[in-house]
Parts: C-alpha cells; sequence; structure tokens
C-alpha cells in the first residue's frame, strides 16, 4: 500500500552529502594510454569518509541479499538505525563494516543472493570491483518527483544499493546496466532522481534514474558514451532525446507510454521524447548551479569548441552529451578537472575581495551561489583506472578538496589502517582523511602563501605513484596490489608531515605576503592629532566640506613639514644641538626670538630646513585666510607676523 508521495523543498537538499557531485567518464579511445577512467566527487559535510574493502564471498543456496537504505541518498533514517558515519553496520560484507556497540541497520527489502558475489571497493556509493566494472555518481534535481522517503513508498532501492549489487555481480558496463534497469522495474526506486556512470576497460554509459510516484518502480535510461569522447555530469540529467532505434540507449518501452499517461511526456525538434525535460531536472538552487561544472569540464577537455559560459536556460542544447577532447586524455587531466576553481574565468572566486587577504578560490557555506568544481565540503574523489596492462585495477582517491590534496592510487584489496573505519567527528592521527583535513584547513587558511608548496608536494607523490606503477606492470595482481598498499602508506607518511613543514614556512608570519593585489589598506598615521575625532566632530556638526576636509589635511602636512625641518637642523648642524633645544622649548618668546635670530645667521647651513619651512609658512597663511572667512573679527587669531617664523618652527 502506497502510504504518501512527498515533495520535499529542494533547498534543502543543499545541505545533504550527495546533492553537489561531480563525475565525468573518459572512453578508451579518449585517453592516451587506452585506459578507461570514471571519477567521482563526493561533496558534502555530512558523508562517511570511510573507504570500504567488500571481499568477495561465496553464498548457500536460497540465501536472500538484503537491501539497505543509505543515509548519503538525504538524511539518517532512525526506523533502520541508518545513519551518516557509519554508514552501514552489518554481517556479510567484511569487518570494516561491523561496529561493535553501534545498532545493526536493518533492510529496506530482500532480493535473492547470487552464489558468488565479487570484492570491491566500497564508500557511500559503490567505486570498483575486482574485475574492473567502474562507478561514478551523482545525485539529480527533477521538479516532477523531488524526494520520496523510503517509508512513503514500496521501492526498496536507492542509486548506492543499486551499484552495490552491480560491483558484486558484473563484470561489464552493459551487463551491469541491463541488472540495474530490472531491479528497478521490479523493486522500484526511492530518493531522487540519480545518474550512475558505469564502465569496465572497453565502454562506458551514463545511467540516469528517477523514482516513480505510483511508488512501483522508477523512470530509468541509460546511454553510451561514443568510444573516443568524454563526458561529464553535475546533478542534472545530460539524455535528452530517446530513440527506440538507438543501439546505444537502453530503456523500457513501457515508459514511454506512462511518462505520456501522466501528462509529463515533452519532445524535441525530431518528434523523440525528451528524458531531460520529461522529468524537468532543472538545476536544484540556481541557475548554473549544475551547468557552470559543465561547462568547464567540456571546454578544459576541448577548449578549440569554444562552448559558451551563458545560456538560454537549465535545457539548453548548447552542451553536446559528449565531446570529442583536443588532445588525448591522462589520469592528470582527470585530476585538474577536479582540482579546478574556474581559473582565471570571470567565475575566478580568487580575484577581488571575495578572495580575501590570500586569494582562496572558494565559496563557504551553502550551495546557494556560483560554486567551483573543487569545493572545500568534498568529503573524497576518485578516478578509477582500467587498462588492459594494468595487473590489477586502481582507483586514484583524493581525501577532501583535490586542490589541496594528493591522488594517491589504491587496489582493490583491504585498505582499513589508512582508508577504513574514519569517524569524521572525532580526530586519529591513523587516518589519511585527518592527514588530508589538516593540510587542506591550514592551506585554505594561506591559501596563496601554501598552495604553491602543497601542490608541488602532491605533484611529486603523484609522479612517484605513476612511476612506480610504470615499474610494476609485471608484477601479479597480487604483487601488483601490495606495490600499491606499500605506497599509499609512504604517501601517507609525507602527507601527514606536511603540516608540520607548513607551519615551518610561515614562522610565526614572518614569511607571510598578502595575494597581490589583495594588500589590505592600513590607517596611515600623519600626527599625534586625532584627525579622524576631529572629522567626525565636523560630520556631527554638518560642518564638513571641502575647505574643512583641506585644512585637516594641511595641518597634518605642516606637522610632518616641521617635523623633517627639525631632523634637517640636527643632522645638518651637531653644534648646534644646545640652541636647537632652545628652539623647541615654549618657556618665553624671548629664547624663541633668540632662537629665530641664531638660525637666520645660520641660513647657508641649513638650506633644506628652510626650504621645508618656506613650504609650512604658506600653509599656515593658508590657514589663517580660511580662519578669517569663518570667526570675528574682533576675535581674530591669526598668528602675528612677528611670531609665524618662531612658532613654525617650535612645532
Amino acid at each position: 500500500m502506497i502510504k504518501a508521495f512527498t515533495i520535499s523543498a529542494l533547498v534543502c537538499s543543499l545541505l545533504q552529502s550527495a546533492f553537489a557531485c561531480t563525475t565525468a567518464l573518459v572512453t578508451k579511445g579518449a585517453s592516451a594510454d587506452g585506459s578507461v577512467f570514471v571519477t567521482h566527487s563526493n561533496d558534502g559535510y555530512t558523508g562517511d569518509t570511510s573507504v570500504v574493502y567488500v571481499p568477495a564471498s561465496d553464498h548457500a543456496e536460497g540465501e536472500k541479499r538484503a537491501v539497505y537504505p543509505s543515509a548519503c541518498a538525504r538524511e539518517p533514517y532512525p526506523t533502520y538505525n541508518t545513519d551518516y558515519t557509519p554508514r552501514l553496520n552489518v554481517k556479510g560484507r567484511g569487518p570494516d563494516y561491523q561496529f561493535e556497540g553501534e545498532k545493526e541497520t536493518l533492510p529496506l527489502g530482500y532480493i535473492p543472493q547470487v552464489e558468488h558475489t565479487y570484492a570491491y571497493l566500497d564508500s557511500n556509493y559503490g567505486i570498483i570491483n575486482e574485475h574492473g566494472l567502474m562507478l561514478g555518481e551523482c545525485t539529480d534535481s527533477s521538479r516532477r518527483i523531488g524526494y520520496i522517503h523510503p517509508e512513503k513508498t514500496e521501492g526498496i532501492f536507492y542509486s548506492s544499493e543499486l551499484g552495490r549489487v552491480a560491483l558484486e555481480r558484473c563484470k561489464k558496463a552493459r551487463e551491469a546496466v541491463v541488472l540495474m534497469g530490472k531491479l528497478i522495474d521490479e523493486y522500484g526506486l526511492w530518493g531522487t532522481a540519480e545518474t550512475l556512470l558505469v564502465a569496465d576497460k572497453e565502454e562506458g554509459y551514463v545511467l540516469e534514474m528517477a523514482p516513480n510516484p505510483s511508488g512501483k518502480g522508477g523512470f530509468w535510461v541509460a546511454q553510451k558514451v561514443p568510444d573516443g569522447e568524454f563526458f561529464i555530469a553535475a546533478n542534472q540529467f545530460r539524455i535528452r532525446g530517446l530513440n527506440p532505434e538507438n543501439k546505444d540507449q537502453i530503456f523500457n518501452l513501457a515508459m514511454l507510454d506512462e511518462l505520456k499517461n501522466l501528462g509529463w511526456a515533452k519532445y524535441d525538434k525530431d518528434g523523440y521524447l525528451d528524458w531531460l525535460r520529461s522529468i524537468d531536472s532543472n538545476e536544484y538552487s540556481h541557475p548554473y548551479a549544475c551547468l557552470r561544472r559543465v561547462w568547464r569540464g567540456l571546454d578544459i577537455a576541448a577548449p578549440s569548441l569554444k562552448l559558451p559560459a551563458w545560456v538560454e536556460g537549465f535545457d539548453t542544447y548548447a552542451y553536446p552529451f559528449s565531446v570529442k577532447p583536443d588532445k588525448k586524455m591522462t589520469v592528470d587531466d582527470l585530476m585538474k578537472i577536479h582540482r579546478d576553481t574556474y581559473d582565471n574565468t570571470e567565475f575566478d572566486y580568487s580575484k577581488g575581495e571575495t578572495g580575501g587577504l590570500f586569494a582562496h578560490p572558494y565559496s563557504f557555506g551553502l550551495y546557494n551561489k556560483e560554486r567551483v568544481i573543487s569545493v572545500t565540503s568534498i568529503t573524497y574523489i576518485w578516478i578509477n583506472q582500467v587498462n588492459d596492462k594494468l595487473p590489477a585495477p586502481i582507483s586514484w582517491i583524493a581525501l577532501t578538496s583535490p586542490a589541496q590534496s594528493v591522488f594517491v592510487p589504491l587496489p582493490v584489496a583491504p585498505i582499513t589502517k589508512r582508508y577504513s573505519r574514519v569517524d569524521r567527528k572525532h580526530y586519529d592521527p591513523t587516518k589519511a582523511y585527518w592527514a588530508a583535513t589538516e593540510v587542506g584547513t591550514l592551506t585554505r587558511g594561506y591559501y596563496s602563501a601554501l598552495i604553491p608548496i602543497v601542490r608541488q608536494t602532491a605533484g611529486d607523490l603523484e609522479a612517484k605513484s605513476k612511476q612506480k606503477i610504470e615499474d610494476s606492470l609485471n608484477l601479479s595482481k597480487d604483487e601488483f596490489n601490495k606495490m600499491l598498499i606499500y605506497n599509499a602508506d609512504e604517501c601517507f607518511s609525507v602527507w601527514k608531515a606536511l603540516p608540520s613543514k607548513l607551519v615551518e614556512h610561515i614562522d610565526s608570519g614572518a614569511n607571510l605576503k598578502y595575494a597581490k593585489g589583495h594588500e589590505p589598506n592600513y590607517i596611515k598615521i600623519k600626527s599625534y592629532k586625532n584627525t579622524n575625532v576631529e572629522m567626525e566632530d565636523l560630520i556631527a556638526k554638518n560642518a564638513i566640506n571641502d575647505k574643512n576636509v583641506a585644512l585637516i589635511e594641511d595641518e597634518q602636512e605642516l606637522i610632518a613639514l616641521n617635523s623633517d625641518a627639525a631632523q634637517g637642523r640636527q643632522s645638518k648642524d651637531k653644534s648646534t644641538t644646545t640652541e636647537d633645544n632652545k628652539l623647541n622649548s615654549k618657556n618665553t618668546m624671548a629664547d624663541t626670538k633668540n632662537s629665530q635670530t641664531q638660525l637666520s645667521t645660520n641660513k647657508s647651513e641649513k638650506t633644506d630646513a628652510d626650504t621645508q619651512n618656506a613650504q609650512a609658512q604658506s600653509l599656515i597663511d593658508n590657514m589663517n585666510k580660511s580662519d578669517n572667512t569663518k570667526t570675528d573679527k574682533s576675535e581674530d587669531k591669526s598668528i602675528p607676523e612677528s611670531k609665524k617664523d618662531t612658532d613654525s618652527q617650535a612645532l
């Protein structure tokens, strides 16, 4: 029985761990070394940061496979003992999903188990299995569907568990797409609209899905990425016209009629159902929350296309489904894309006041503003890699924002020591996540000063990792995986020590310099007199005008000039120290007159000081004239002619 169908406000989704992810796929023909790559950044401050190895397993005939809820879909589900961390506490998925003292996660339902399941790396979403089947993910928006709570529908699958079943049972991408489609049709979906990228060492697909408001089944479609091309998605559907004759598309034909019966169907200029517009997969919070990242990724891969940064709407045709890159792509190119902060574009936050004193490229807080690809909220990012040369699959993983982190190649093997059983609420110096967090937090505070060191360190470690992989192509699968584990420990040691080096570099501020163009405007003091107070007093009396401002500035300059004159006398004629002291005294008029007489006899010895005195005299005359125009003549306070020189020198 269907209880209800609810659409929550999309703005709430901004707080969730999956609602800001970016995912990409590079086909075999588009890569420099024949690799297929799948990437995924898990953006959000709530997600479990653990990367877990789930071992291969044999199962008894008649056994059932439990399907669990996932807090990363939107929120914790207390009814099922499901929280953000740990994401699962269950038996049958290896020791790193079992926690003493925690309530056991309860399933939403069951499906028949298979005889044997494959080993894979898991996180909030499945990553890669031992045979090189790879996944990527991003949560999408739909004004038709919104969010469906697991207790408000008959559907038992969210994309995270759906992907895990595929990793457990499949070796090939198309096989995995077909399996997941069947599971959606039979067991239904809950949660939100979703994208899963699915690839093996030969080909890759984009699988897009959404729950059915009826509570039964779901809507889904898959499209192959043409070989030789690059694809990217960012929280919005990318598939458009559905053509039953297109062999590169996979979907349930009955869905076309169902969308039409719901009144949702929209069609393109060729008469085909427009999938994106039919599901109304808009940008979830504001214009360009999704499309800007798509534009940036495509533009980095194929700048010759000169794709526009500004388009007519969320359903634009300005961006193709996929592009042929200008040059064959490498793992370094994908690292660059996921580290991108819109450098040197009109959207670069490091320029101007948004960059602060050290030109950081971020906007903090909710995603209700222009956001970059490498946001500070990233929990982790992976770049999966498979090809014919590698002894075993690789997942390059960077923890936290990759712009201030290092990509480390990990095997599909136990990685408990550094990457599993992590609690993001409690510091643990033995975990790679906390080492990355230390570096990232410190770097963001002094970005322009520290990012060169962080980039150099990351670049050196990544270059060494690539060289070790190249030198290990003749190893067995097990030996290759051991090499990767040893290399991961070495990378951890270097990254763990990096915060200390960064602090040493800062040296209590001795080596800190503000970013060029970001220097603050400090208060410049020219006088002991608080001219700011005088200015405020004039404003309060409504007496402020250009003459008053000039008067205050002239008085400051007068004081400065006379200070310079006094220093000139002291350096020019040390023998007159006693007389100079008398000049600075205001005890009697006679003393000051004698000082004036003494100074006039020594004119030739202090030319520079006299020149400055003359400038001061001119300023006094101007000030006197101003005073005469605004005070009663009967109370004339102008300085007598006989005293001007003496008083100006005595200041």
